[in-house]
């Protein structure tokens, strides 16, 4: 057993070693046996699992966010971009199972970064990630409530309204518990990627020559205007600075992937669900990201007027660039359709966002990093105290009603941006710390149910890349414009005041705590194992004697599962 780290009052990710009855098993954040009332149940199955993580790997950012990077760079380096990122958070996902498999703690990756390196790193992940999400999730009730303009106008209905009607919706939605949660993901998600396999299809035929202009496209946009093109400077300089800027866009666009992360603490059978998920994400990725840039930049020219025009438009069908390939091919009925799809992603971000901030707040408390009462929980396992402290900043989405507001609700989303980055960055450290902690106590790679595909190496080059963008992903404010002339302090102060932030955070937890860096043979690596061990022995005992009713379980392992 490894030694704690007497610098803590307590350990605080462990579990007590009671036993436990009926169809759900609960996880228990606390040493020392905590009361009934601060525990999560672990109500999430496999396919919920694996739903929210391709849940978390398909947004907005895919749908939208891919125009803008394209018509800045054009096609080739939107493809170069997008599959390296997509390498990089496959490391981050590896990094993240290999800690998961071995100790599938309620407090997710911000307990890792407690245990594995430093007490003080996991106060500034866990706060900076919460913050980043109460903030997101406001965001996306109000791009709910633009995109219904397309349908109602605001002249119409007020967008508070419906701001209010999807609020109150995604709260009872986290309140009814987890199962819940997780099934009604589970079909978002579902609905989400027929959505993208529909558009890959689509632009596939459209590609051909299927669409109704009967155009063979091909590789023409790649001659013509060309695969690259220049951003603010001209020549190779110019290709350079644009392929750097899609990197920072495909990195947003894949931020959030990590929640899987989260459910950690409310997955049954952890150690097999969690791996699977992580490693199907590769899949995922090469498949909804990577195929489906790569067509994009075959059907719609990165000078099309019609692709300007919609990174004109800040949200909606009308500023996705699949709409303007779809116009470029002829195709003018389905713009609305795909409103609707955007709607529904949109409304699933917000839902998956709030049931992070809940319980990473929740995590915090439970570590003794915020109000004990945010750590209590109801007879379903919520955490109705940190739901509601999460539920009560996205009442700032109404901010955005007002045009007054908007500019500095604004600032404030640029704000917390970084700190998704910075997350990747800090489960890239815990993980080398984690390995470098194994090693020193003898834990080999056989002993553990997953091990990330690179080992540490893959970390050190995962995390060399994160530090990279995180530090130059605003390099244009230093480029001269007509608004702000030589620098554009205010983007400049939005898009990094976010790491000094994070740092002050980790300094000011250990002077103000007194704490130390965790050393590769006292970090703790066995509290908490055996239980949760003897919790997957009951699961599985159980699961073996519901098999023989299953039906269906064969055929969507081997030809479904990959997918959804």
């Amino acid at each position: 057993m490894a030694i704690f780290n007497r610098k803590q009052s307590r350990s605080p990710n462990s579990l007590d070693d009671g036993g436990e009855k009926g169809a759900e098993i609960t996880a228990r954040p606390v040493a020392q046996g905590p009361p009934d009332h601060e525990q999560l149940h672990r109500g999430l199955r496999s396919r919920h699992v694996t739903m929210i993580a391709i849940g978390g790997a398909i947004g907005t950012g895919l749908i939208i966010g891919t125009g803008s990077a394209l018509a800045r760079a054009g096609p080739a380096a939107v493809l170069i971009s997008y599959t390296i990122v997509g390498f990089i958070v496959f490391l981050v996902m590896g990094a993240l199972g290999e800690m998961a498999t071995w100790i599938p703690i309620s407090s997710g990756f911000t307990g890792y970064a407690t245990r594995f390196v430093d007490p003080a790193l996991g106060f500034a992940l866990g706060y900076t990630y919460w913050f980043k999400y109460i903030i997101v999730t406001p965001n996306q009730l109000t791009a709910a409530a633009l995109i219904i303009q397309y349908w109602c106008p605001r002249e119409k209905v007020n967008p508070g309204v419906f701001i209010a009607i999807f609020l109150v919706t995604i709260i009872l939605i986290n309140y009814f518990g987890i199962r819940f949660f997780g099934e009604f993901e589970f079909w978002l998600s579902s609905i989400k990627v027929i959505v993208i396999v529909g558009l890959i299809l689509l632009s596939l035929v459209l590609a051909l020559g299927g669409g109704p202009d009967h155009d063979r496209k091909g590789f023409r946009y790649w001659k013509n205007p060309g695969a690259f093109n220049t951003y603010i400077l001209k020549g190779d300089a110019g290709r350079f600075l644009a392929v750097w800027s899609t990197f920072v866009t495909a990195t947003f666009a894949y931020l959030g992937i990590e929640l899987v992360g989260v459910t950690v603490g409310e997955a049954q059978n952890p150690r097999k669900t969690i791996p699977r998920a992580i490693k199907l994400t590769f899949y995922r990725i090469l498949f909804f990201y990577i195929l489906s840039v790569f067509l994009l930049g075959m059907i719609v020219p990165f000078n099309s007027p019609k692709l300007l025009q919609a990174n004109k438009n800040p949200t909606g069908a009308s500023a996705s660039p699949f709409v303007a390939a779809l116009l470029v091919s002829g195709i003018k009925t389905l713009p609305g359709f795909l409103n609707g799809c955007i709607l529904l992603f949109v409304f699933s971000a917000s839902n998956s966002d709030l049931y992070i901030a809940s319980r990473t707040i929740y995590g915090l408390a439970a570590e003794g990093k915020a109000p004990r009462i945010l750590a209590r929980t109801d007879s379903r396992g919520v955490p109705i105290y940190a739901l509601g402290l999460s539920s009560a900043f996205a009442l700032l989405a109404f901010m955005n009603v007002a045009n007054e507001s908007k500019v500095v609700f604004g600032y404030l989303v640029n704000l917390v941006t970084i700190f998704g980055i910075l997350t990747w960055i800090s489960i890239l450290v815990s993980h080398i710390y984690f390995v470098r902690a194994r090693k020193a106590q003898g834990i080999h790679d056989h002993d553990l149910a997953y091990t990330a595909p690179l080992g540490i190496w893959g970390s050190y080059g995962a995390l060399f890349m994160c530090i990279v963008i995180a530090i130059f992903k605003n390099f244009n404010v230093f480029v001269h414009s007509k608004s702000y002339g030589n620098f554009d302090y205010k983007n400049f102060i939005t898009g990094y005041l976010g790491i000094p932030l994070y740092l002050i955070m980790i300094v000011g937890y250990k002077f103000w705590m007194k704490t130390e860096g965790v050393k590769p043979d006292l970090a703790d690596l066995h509290s908490d194992k055996q239980r949760i061990d003897d919790e997957e022995a009951e699961f599985l005992a159980r699961e073996t004697l519901k098999k023989g009713n299953e039906r269906g379980s064969w055929f969507y392992r081997h030809f479904v599962a990959w997918l959804f």
